[in-house]
């Protein structure tokens, strides 16, 4: 989804979208959904492809990658093969992560009690330690481990690596170890990107005193992503975008811009967990971001269809 312009698809354009979607979903493998496709239909989906892998050919994406796409196996190796495939044809993704689950499963095994303050993970000496050996450990090793088997060159940091990621811890000391970015330093990422690795990176910043801070991962991605230049920030949630109505996922905004959002919010429509997110992508936009987008990680290829689509699956925000 790039423009206003490409908002209606042609019927054909949403029949053959319908088939690939459902293929994708019950098949067991790509090679299991192509077979449900006649050559013409694959040629449809390349050619209505082309104008987007033109004109996204060497900018870079940041991909917030979390939710629920990060537990599902399968739709873990879903979303590792599009960001490869992203990559052979020239797209730079960047990938930023956090872990929250995986996380409270080591705590749990190592009998310390996860504890949260308004929506806040308190994070005390001994919560970060876990926090940053699982984050910047266990899960960022092996995604990109995932993502060399889908035949990727990937890259795995976390934010004290070069002091990526640097920011001030919060003020509100109840809560331990846990910052506020204040700086992105994306010298060693422009380098990767450049050289045709894909960055992987956990949501651990340094304080620049050598003392780590879980930092939230969508605002990490956001400043990473406004640090780059980048041409878009794609936040993977768990819903289908910003909704009118959040029990019902017909009224997704299919785009909005900067001025609707905060107009949405003063409504009400915006609210609870999607405030943030939204401010993380109207900070991005503010510093230079192009585009930004919420999408749903749980819909298989939901990151390829929103970038190589018409209509994308999730909510566009612009300036």
């Amino acid at each position: 989804m790039a423009t206003s312009q490409h908002r209606a698809a042609l019927p054909q354009q949403r029949r053959l979208r319908a088939v690939v979607a459902a293929a994708a979903a019950e098949a067991a493998s790509p090679s299991k959904a192509l077979e449900r496709f006649s050559a013409f239909d694959r040629v449809s989906v390349l050619s209505e492809a082309l104008p987007y892998l033109q004109r996204f050919r060497g900018k870079t994406v940041v991909i917030k990658y979390g939710g629920a796409a990060m537990k599902d196996e399968s739709l873990k190796a879903r979303v590792v093969t599009d960001l490869v495939l992203l990559a052979c044809v020239g797209i730079q993704p960047v990938m930023v992560h956090g872990g929250g689950p995986e996380i409270n499963t080591w705590l749990n095994k190592l009998g310390i009690e996860a504890q949260f303050k308004n929506g806040l993970r308190v994070t005390d000496g001994a919560t970060m330690d876990v926090v940053e050996m699982v984050l910047g450990g266990r899960v960022n090793k092996s995604l990109v481990s995932l993502i060399q088997q889908a035949g990727g060159a990937a890259v795995g940091l976390c934010g004290k690596d070069s002091d990526i990621i640097q920011a001030r811890q919060m003020v509100e000391k109840d809560i331990g170890f846990v910052g506020e970015v204040t700086k992105v330093n994306a010298a060693l990422l422009r380098t990767l990107v450049d050289d045709g690795y894909i960055p992987v990176v956990a949501s651990v910043a340094s304080d620049g005193k050598g003392q780590g801070l879980n930092v939230n991962a969508d605002t990490a991605a956001g400043e990473i992503a406004a640090s780059l230049k980048a041409e878009k920030l794609i936040l993977m949630t768990d819903v289908p975008g910003v909704l009118r109505d959040k029990d019902d996922a017909s009224t997704k905004f299919a785009q909005l811009t900067i001025r609707d959002c905060k107009e949405l919010v003063d409504e009400g429509i915006i609210a609870g967990g999607m405030i943030p997110k939204i401010d993380c992508c109207i900070r991005s936009l503010s510093q230079g971001v192009r585009a930004t987008h919420i999408i749903d990680g749980r819909q298989p290829h939901s990151l390829l269809m929103e970038l190589l689509t018409d209509e994308g699956v999730g909510t566009m925000i612009t300036g």
